[in-house]
């Protein structure tokens, strides 16, 4: 057994840093310094266990901002005895409601938005709710964040960790192929995230770094914090997602790295405002959470420069899977600048057929790693733990091939193959084909029932503002780039397509609305 005192690690970051800036919340108008930063965490702890009687083996979950939820991220989580419990903001009450009933938090911290619709059904559970600014009613079981820290001592907890075996956080599945399901992390598995940053040749966690965080870090954003911390560098959150008001932290804050989804890059692609604000601090741009066409990726690197890098992970392997470079997006082929970059340093990866045998490079399969990183199950669900963990690897659902320079070419997830006719078509490269078309924004590619071939190939597409195009003329573009087997047969325009709070298309729930009425979901 390995254990550490986390706090004690942070306090000697706290003496090297001292007064550079650790943490800006915009919205909120806070700056702290590494000093400030431990001492404040070091306080939050010590709140925690003495005022709200969190113990080991007890959870509380954060329903928070990324400013709030910055100061319960892990560099709180793993200085204390409790684990905390992070999801999005932004999930529906239902959603929330279902990750309650799973965790059974003690506490619950929350945004003071949603104490109308979330109080009483958190207090019918006997949970203490915690609100982050003043209250305008108090109410019975409501407790005010920073009046609980009020003359709370700021030593450093002696709180020991068994590093690889006591759960110091969990986190939740996005949800884009089925139902949510929670994960539970280790301290060991937070520092093989920080640790694999740092492996990699290009290093864009430096001292002068400063990452803002617009994406959620209760999801893959938050997978800088550590990264951007043990370097000296800076973290800053904003919570509004507005990529007006991106652009206009990026100029007035001078930062230096951020993280987007596919789908936010194309709206910065397009917006007018982008060219109105100086964005030249920014010299890396991290995406994820999706593949990105191909096309819109070249057009953006003419606009913005070579300041992309691609990290493809996953919710159950906290630290990257596959990182396509500053330097690859420069020199990869054509075919290359569309995969998921090379496997990241730490990470073990084969890729297997049905029976689990690794197949050659080349073949396709589904992608299983193995690492520190790499959760040892879900929580409380032994069946999809079984189903999807072996021999320390996850499962990823993924359908992937490495080609003979290491470059991993994500197909498709394996539910989103579509059989028409005999043929395998994987949606996302239809997707690529149709978004490369200069008046498409963005589309979703799904199998709806056929009666001749099972399933036909259908899309749902999004044109680009003051743009026109006919459902024949994306049909024609695809036939040529992909032939006539994998064009779409039909189109529908549509005003917006449904996207997570992470913004990922939901191809799920497009798909959903042609199936509904059908005893099986197959064909």
């Amino acid at each position: 057994m390995t254990t550490m005192n986390f706090a004690r690690t942070v306090r000697n970051l706290a003496v090297r840093f001292a007064d550079r800036e650790a943490l800006v919340n915009i919205e909120r108008n806070r700056r702290y310094t590494f000093r400030e930063l431990h001492l404040l965490t070091n306080r939050i702890v010590n709140m925690m266990r003495e005022r709200l009687q969190l113990q080991r083996g007890d959870i509380y979950l954060c329903i928070l901002d990324n400013d709030n939820l910055s100061l319960l991220h892990a560099w709180t989580a793993m200085k204390g005895e409790a684990a905390g419990a992070y999801t999005n903001f932004r999930d529906s009450l239902e959603e929330h409601r279902g990750q309650i009933a799973l965790i059974k938090p003690k506490v619950v911290f929350l945004e003071n938005s949603l104490l109308d619709r979330y109080f009483d059904l958190l207090r019918e559970q006997g949970i203490t709710v915690v609100c982050m600014d003043p209250p305008v009613i108090q109410q019975n079981g409501l407790r005010y964040f920073w009046d609980l820290l009020e003359g709370v001592s700021d030593a450093t907890p002696e709180v020991a960790q068994d590093t690889q075996n006591d759960v110091v956080s969990y986190r939740f599945t996005g949800g884009t192929t089925g139902v949510s399901k929670c994960v539970p992390y280790t301290m060991d598995n937070w520092l093989a995230l920080r640790d694999s940053m740092y492996m990699e040749s290009e290093q864009p966690y430096q001292p002068e770094t400063r990452f803002l965080h617009m994406a959620p870090i209760s999801h893959g954003s938050g997978l800088g914090l550590l990264p951007t911390l043990f370097r000296g560098g800076c973290t800053v959150t904003q919570n509004i997602p507005d990529m007006v008001q991106l652009c206009r932290n990026i100029e007035a804050e001078r930062i230096t790295m951020t993280l987007l989804v596919p789908t936010m890059i194309y709206r910065l692609l397009e917006m007018p405002e982008a060219t109105s604000f100086d964005l030249s601090s920014l010299n890396s741009l991290a995406y994820g959470a999706a593949p990105m066409s191909p096309t819109k990726l070249r057009q953006a690197q003419e606009r913005f420069g070579n300041i992309f890098m691609q990290i493809y992970g996953a919710t159950e392997c906290l630290h990257a899977v596959a990182m396509l470079s500053k330097a690859d997006h420069l020199n990869a082929s054509d075919e290359q600048i569309g995969s998921a970059g090379r496997i990241a340093a730490g990470a073990e990866v084969i890729i297997v057929d049905d029976d689990g045998r690794e197949v050659p490079h080349g073949e396709t399969g589904e992608l299983w790693v193995r690492s520190r990183g790499t959760v040892s199950g879900y929580f409380d669900n032994p069946e999809a733990s079984a189903s999807e963990f072996v021999d320390g690897f996850w499962k990823s659902g993924d359908l992937c091939y490495l080609d003979q320079e290491g470059f991993l070419h994500l197909v498709d997830r394996k539910k989103d193959m579509i059989i028409t006719g005999g043929f395998n078509v994987y949606a996302v490269e239809v997707e690529a084909a149709l978004n490369s078309h200069p008046a498409v924004s963005n589309s979703a590619v799904v199998g709806i029932p056929h009666e001749e071939w099972g399933e036909a190939l259908h899309a749902e597409v999004m044109v680009k503002a003051g743009e026109e195009v006919s459902a024949e003329a994306l049909i024609e573009h695809v036939k040529g780039r992909l032939g006539r087997f994998k064009a779409p047969k039909s189109i529908l325009f549509v005003d917006a397509l449904p996207v997570s709070v992470v913004g990922k298309v939901l191809r799920r729930q497009v798909r959903e609305k042609y199936w509904k009425d059908k005893a099986r979901r197959v064909s």
